[in-house]
């Protein structure tokens, strides 16, 4: 689903997990460490606490990978610690539509910063779930689907 686009930006197979990078992840665990370094030697920078959370990954080593999260910030995780990118971030106050077309009903209004599940894309929108409801939001309204918009 959140797979790199095509762009000016290079997207190279990571000799470590056979992957492209960029790419987006989440985070696994409710508590994962950001450090500074590739090492559990080196000193926590960021703790996050957000399950779900989208990460980019933007460099790999065999057990460790930098990633830069929806607010720019650059640390090193355990690949322990990241899964599958099934979750988006919220960047916009917008309205979470009943069906993807701009004169939907809208179901709920979502707020910047709300961490979604995501479900599926077509061309301009996402399928999300945020709480209790479930509805579609336009895609310039999301981080963690488009490496061209990740700050790269």
């Amino acid at each position: 689903m959140a797979t790199p686009s095509a762009s000016a930006q290079a997207v190279k197979i990571s000799q470590f997990s056979g992957k492209p990078v960029p790419r987006f992840a989440s985070l696994r665990y409710a508590r994962v460490n950001g450090r500074i370094g590739p090492s559990t030697d080196h000193q926590v920078a960021f703790e996050y606490e957000r399950a779900g959370m989208p990460v980019l990954i933007v460099k790999e080593t065999t057990d460790w990978a930098r990633v830069r999260d929806f607010e720019g910030d650059e640390v090193w995780m355990h690949v322990g610690q990241l899964t599958e990118a099934d979750h988006v971030i919220v960047t916009r106050e917008v309205a979470l539509r009943r069906k993807p077309q701009s004169a939907s009903p809208a179901r709920a209004t979502i707020e910047p910063g709300v961490l979604a599940e995501l479900h599926s894309c077509n061309d301009r929108w996402c399928e999300i779930s945020a709480g209790a409801y479930t509805g579609w939001i336009d895609k310039p309204s999301l981080w963690g689907l488009n490496t061209d918009t990740a700050g790269l």
